[in-house]
């Protein structure tokens, strides 16, 4: 009997962490007496708020763009995304010396697509409830010849996005549990792949809001399923399925899901404004709302929490968390 072999390796988080030094941020960790005491547990997050574009995306964008060969990057990248992995594929390129083009839906936050644009990204726009995105960019970047960085489905990324959660490791030494939140379900198979190749024994929890359960109803039938497109303020996580590579890893590696109501995100971004004054955006909120809420069940004494990103505009932050 044969086993497949799993897409990323710790060896592979390992290596795209070397190739990120001096390139990515190396993003700061927060703590909260606050926060403990109202969770019963010592938390530690890891702020990827912090990091360039403004989110983890980078991190994965990077280590996939510049593996690419000369000639292929000579040629150009092209990428679908709803925001976060539309900026870190724009800006790799720009670090790289290339081109992007990027296929975003049409309402995609303003403050994302402004800042794609600004990285010197080409926009393609779709209608999210109607188009398909891969085909869209698929056919895109097999008309003008540019390799498609997925922001999931892809080895490279899902490595890169991984060495968030090493980072942690490496700083605050050992994790009884670790919160991710989980969309396409990259950032947490790099985070279960890093974090269980190093601590066996730690609890690696997701988070997706409530509308967008399809990694959690995927893994209680051991095979993905599709829903309807979410509609949800965590735009980063309305999604439909999970990625095919990554659920291969994230059913053999992640421990639970965690659910979040659209208020409970509000609450948790609203805390992380007036108590740790830091900016999250509603996707990187959702495993602090989970905490907040009790939405992870019984807390172990270490756990790890990844701030996903901060990318929210001035309006928008307001009009979710002034009320």
């Amino acid at each position: 009997m044969t086993t497949t072999p799993p897409p990323i390796t710790l060896d592979d988080v390992r290596d795209a962490a070397a190739r990120l030094e001096g390139v990515a941020h190396r993003t700061p960790v927060l703590r909260s007496r606050t926060l403990d005491a109202l969770v019963g547990a010592e938390v530690h997050l890891k702020c990827e708020n912090f990091q360039r574009v403004g989110a983890f995306k980078f991190r994965g964008a990077y280590n996939a763009a510049s593996r690419l060969a000369p000639e292929q990057l000579a040629r150009g990248i092209a990428a679908y995304s709803s925001g976060n992995h539309a900026q870190a594929v724009a800006l790799a390129a720009r670090e790289l010396g290339t081109t992007a083009v990027i296929v975003m839906p049409e309402d995609a936050p303003g403050s994302k697509r402004a800042a794609t644009e600004g990285y010197g990204a080409e926009i393609v726009t779709y209608d999210r409830y109607a188009g398909d995105r891969v085909a869209i960019a698929e056919a895109l970047a097999a008309d003008r010849g540019l390799a498609l960085i997925p922001p999931y489905e892809h080895p490279h990324v899902m490595a890169g996005q991984g060495t968030a959660a090493l980072e942690l490791l490496q700083e605050v030494g050992e994790l009884d549990a670790l919160l991710v939140p989980v969309g396409g379900g990259g950032l947490i198979a790099g985070s279960a792949t890093a974090v269980k190749g190093l601590r066996p024994g730690t609890r690696i929890v997701g988070v997706e809001p409530e509308a967008g359960d399809d990694t959690k109803r995927s893994l209680e039938v051991g095979r993905r399923v599709e829903i309807p497109v979410p509609r949800t303020i965590a735009d980063g996580q309305a999604l439909h399925t999970p990625g095919e590579l990554t659920f291969s890893v994230n059913r053999r590696l992640v421990d639970d899901i965690a659910l979040v109501s659209d208020d409970e995100i509000r609450a948790a971004m609203r805390f992380a404004f007036e108590r740790l004054k830091i900016v999250v955006e509603p996707s990187g909120a959702t495993p602090l709302a989970a905490l907040l809420a009790g939405r992870a069940g019984d807390l172990p004494r270490r756990v790890g929490v990844i701030v996903s990103g901060g990318n929210i505009d001035t309006a928008r932050f307001a009009e979710l968390c002034g009320a």
